[in-house]
């Protein structure tokens, strides 16, 4: 089995964390512009059975840390609810992006096939290398609630395209 960069990842979380600060800051703009309030605009959601988009921001500002102190076999640090409002959400994606900044390579070495079990829902529990957590799981997620908030917000006609989603460069 080919071992992954467990590393190389935090860039690509810090870029997601950026480009979801800057979809909520167009957002909050447009709400503000509409007369809408920001707790109104954090209730947005596409259809009456999913979750809103201060859920949405939750999961990108929760799960790029939790799940790299998973990975790397750090205590998993405090995460934040999503019934915050815009200043409480923009903390949590900066304490991510934080986090995810103290985060050195050594502290991946040898995790890539290291046997972690975490129980996503009663009944399911499933062990997983490492890697498999971090490369299909977290990844997937966290792409999955940064499109969401683009989706959500750009159903709210958000003025957003393509770019918005790399706020944080291409370099």
């Amino acid at each position: 089995m080919s071992t992954t960069c467990l590393y190389s990842f935090f860039d690509l979380f810090s870029r997601s964390v950026v480009a979801t600060k800057h979809l909520l800051g167009k957002g909050v703009a447009h709400a503000s512009d509409l007369g809408v309030s920001e707790q109104d605009m954090l209730n947005w959601r596409l259809a009456d059975d999913m979750h809103p988009l201060g859920f949405q921001l939750m999961v990108v500002a929760n799960f790029t840390r939790t799940w790299s102190a998973r990975v790397a076999g750090l205590e998993v640090p405090d995460g934040i609810s999503a019934d915050l409002d815009v200043a409480g959400f923009n903390a949590g994606l900066d304490a991510a992006l934080s986090y995810l900044g103290s985060l050195t390579p050594e502290q991946f070495e040898g995790r890539d096939t290291f046997p972690l079990t975490y129980e996503i829902m009663p009944g399911l529990a499933p062990t997983f290398p490492a890697s498999r957590w971090m490369t299909v799981f977290t990844a997937t997620t966290i792409n999955f609630h940064v499109s969401m908030v683009y989706a959500i917000l750009r159903n709210n006609w958000v003025p957003l395209g393509k770019a918005d989603m790399f706020a944080a460069g291409l370099g």
